[in-house]
C-alpha cells in the first residue's frame, strides 16, 4: 500500500491522536500528519468527520476512519502482516482489553481532567481521591492482563497499553499542577514501571509530548477567564 495514501488529521497535544500515531509506528506505516490548529476546525476535518467533527481522523486512500480506538483496530487489521499484533489474539483477552479501554476513557480520564478544573481544595482532594482509586483499579488490571509480562498486551505494546499510555503526558502535567503523585512506586509499583517502559519504546518516544511544552499548553486551555 502506497505511503501517500495514509494521512492522519490531529494535533500534537491530543492523547487521542497519540493512539493512532503509536499504532502506525508499531506497524511501520509511513503517514502524513495533518495538524489542526487549536480552537478551529479545518474544512478537511469537517468533511472527513461530519458526525462528531473531532480529531483524530485517519484517511486511508481518501476514506476516513474516525474515533481513536476504532482507528487503532483498523490499523491492526489493515496492516496485519506488518509488526506485532496490537489486539490480543484470544477473544477473552480482546474483550478485556476493550472493557478496560472503555473504563479508562469513560471513568478514569474524566476524573483526571476534572483535577484541572476543580474549584477549591476540598473539591480538588475529592477528585484526586477518585483518580487514585481508579489508578489502583488499573494497577490490578495490569497484573491480571500482563500475566507477569512487561506490558498489558504481554511482551510488546498492544491495544490497552496504547489506550492508557496515551494519557501519560497529561498525567505528568496534572501531577505537577496538583503537587500529587498519581503513579507512585509505592502505591502502584507495576504501573509505575510499565509507564517507564512504555515511554521509552521506539514507537512511543517520538510522539510523546514534552512535559514542559504540554504544561504550557494546558495553562492556556484551562486558563480561567478574568472577571
Amino acid at each position: 500500500m502506497a505511503s501517500d495514501q495514509v494521512k492522519l488529521i490531529g494535533a500534537w497535544a491530543s492523547p487521542f491522536v497519540m493512539r493512532p500515531r503509536i499504532a502506525l509506528n508499531l506497524k511501520s506505516v509511513p503517514y502524513e500528519f495533518l495538524q489542526e490548529t487549536f480552537g478551529s476546525k479545518s474544512e478537511l476535518l469537517l468533511k472527513s468527520n461530519p458526525v462528531h467533527k473531532k480529531i483524530p481522523v485517519l484517511l486511508h486512500a481518501d476514506k476516513p476512519v474516525c474515533e481513536s480506538n476504532i482507528i487503532v483496530e483498523y490499523i491492526d487489521e489493515t496492516w496485519s502482516s506488518s509488526g506485532p499484533s496490537i489486539l490480543p489474539s484470544h477473544p477473552y483477552d480482546r474483550a478485556m482489553a476493550r472493557f478496560w479501554a472503555a473504563y479508562i476513557d469513560e471513568k478514569w480520564f474524566v476524573s483526571l481532567r476534572s483535577i484541572q478544573t476543580a474549584e477549591g481544595e476540598e473539591e480538588k482532594k475529592a477528585v484526586l481521591a477518585q483518580v487514585d482509586e481508579g489508578t489502583a483499579i488499573l494497577e490490578k488490571a495490569f497484573i491480571d492482563c500482563s500475566k507477569g509480562k512487561p506490558f498489558f498486551n504481554g511482551d510488546h505494546i498492544g491495544y490497552l497499553d496504547i489506550a492508557f499510555g496515551c494519557f501519560l503526558g497529561w498525567l505528568r502535567v496534572t501531577e505537577l499542577a496538583a503537587g500529587h503523585k498519581l503513579l507512585d512506586e509505592t502505591k502502584t509499583p507495576s504501573l509505575s514501571k510499565w509507564a517507564d517502559r512504555f515511554c521509552d519504546d521506539p514507537a512511543v518516544k517520538p510522539v510523546m509530548p514534552d512535559t514542559a511544552k504540554l504544561a504550557e499548553f494546558a495553562q492556556k486551555i484551562f486558563a480561567k477567564p478574568q472577571p
